[in-house]
């Protein structure tokens, strides 16, 4: 049994025990448990089947009962110093892997700092939010196969595209390649109807760094009316450590005044608002600093609207908060904001970008507060930008 030292302000200390999928050279993957710089491999530790699968949907499918077990023991052992040494492996010995197997994906547009800046981009004539943005939290269906854990290199997509000073749409690469810096929350418990906002906690099984990845050229011109298609459906990376919503109950916070109050269905009476710092990084230098606590919808709100309809949940659906954009130009979480449609190119050392060139490379960091000052680290997604 060993005893593991890790540092004081390791973002991946005991009060987080995030989950992912690892293999070694010449190992199946399996399910472990980061602590501090090391992996905890959970199908030695614990020994149960569950933690020998290749994603996380099983042990997520067991409820919220099993994941307070399961995190009980596992801190109990890292705190006793009982953790056999051959379920220790250095993270820089594994390889992460997609850790669950994305049933579904919905999108939403949560955050009303990054809506008002598209609809002045885009309706600059017109009242920035559509008359039914703070009645409901807008989503479009994405597509789940396209989902890639972080560090898969992202091609860049073609389709129709249209300028506006263009006679007639042409076909190619993307012109306009883009990021979104969001945040993904993972359903382990499936359910055949409505999940109410006081619920989610039921439900979802942790959170995740999204970059949904937009090629804005494609879909500005084919998202009237039925809305994005292939401007977003090639590519959605995730963080590969889940962090657990047990992990979260220090994050959680209120959202900002929503005014008109939302209809009952939406209402919660302990909001499950996060505070969330990211970090946007465009070829190693930091460009925003997204914060998630000024998202209008909660999750929690998110799910709730999700499946008002009737709609099933399943075990592994992943939903997202859409672009996370605070008020400040220093906190836009999308770089057709960040540099205005492209009219404002940002500084990148000896270059500038307005959009995504070939070989560029997108990383997102996030953490948030935990117990006692500590903070919970989600580690980053990181992408790059490969040629068509």
């Amino acid at each position: 049994m060993t005893h593991i030292d890790i540092p004081a302000d390791s973002e991946f200390g005991i009060d987080n025990l995030p989950y992912g999928i690892v293999s070694t050279p010449g190992t199946d993957a399996r399910v472990g448990v980061r602590y501090g710089d090391n992996v905890i491999d959970l199908s030695v530790a614990l020994g149960d089947a569950e933690f020998s699968s290749p994603s996380l949907n099983a042990f997520m499918a067991r409820g919220r009962n099993r994941w307070v077990e399961v995190r009980s023991s596992v801190t109990d052992m890292l705190t006793g110093g009982t953790t056999p040494a051959e379920a220790i492996v250095p993270v820089s010995d594994v390889t992460m892997h997609l850790p669950f197997e994305v049933a579904d994906y919905v999108d939403f547009y949560a955050s009303e700092h990054h809506a008002s800046n598209l609809g002045r981009l885009f309706r600059p004539d017109a009242e920035p939010l559509l008359p039914n943005w703070k009645h409901l939290p807008v989503a479009y269906h994405g597509r789940a196969g396209t989902v890639v854990v972080s560090g898969t290199d992202i091609k860049r997509p073609s389709g129709q595209r249209k300028a506006p000073d263009e006679a007639s749409p042409t076909f190619g690469p993307s012109r306009r390649l883009d990021i979104e810096a969001e945040m993904g929350f993972v359903v382990g418990v499936p359910s055949d109807g409505p999940i109410s906002p006081d619920r989610f906690s039921e439900h979802v099984f942790g959170a995740v760094i999204v970059n949904d990845w937009s090629a804005r050229d494609i879909q500005a011109w084919e998202y009237v009316p039925l809305g994005p298609n292939l401007g977003k459906s090639f590519a959605t990376s995730i963080s590969p450590w889940v962090v657990p919503l047990l992990a979260l109950e220090h994050a959680r916070t209120s959202t900002p005044v929503q005014d008109p109050e939302p209809l009952e269905y939406l209402r919660e009476s302990h909001s499950w608002a996060l505070d969330i710092d990211l970090t946007v990084s465009w070829n190693g230098q930091v460009v925003s600093r997204p914060p998630y606590s000024a998202m209008y919808w909660s999750p929690a709100q998110m799910l709730a609207h999700e499946t008002v309809n009737g709609a099933r949940s399943r075990t592994g659906d992943l939903f997202a908060s859409g672009t996370i954009s605070g008020p400040e130009k220093n906190q836009r979480g999308a770089f057709i904001e960040l540099t205005w449609g492209g009219k404002e190119p940002v500084s990148l050392g000896a270059e500038t970008r307005t959009f995504l060139e070939d070989g560029d490379e997108v990383v997102i960091a996030a953490s948030a507060p935990g117990e006692n000052g500590a903070r919970i680290g989600f580690g980053d997604v990181r992408g790059r930008i490969v040629s068509a």
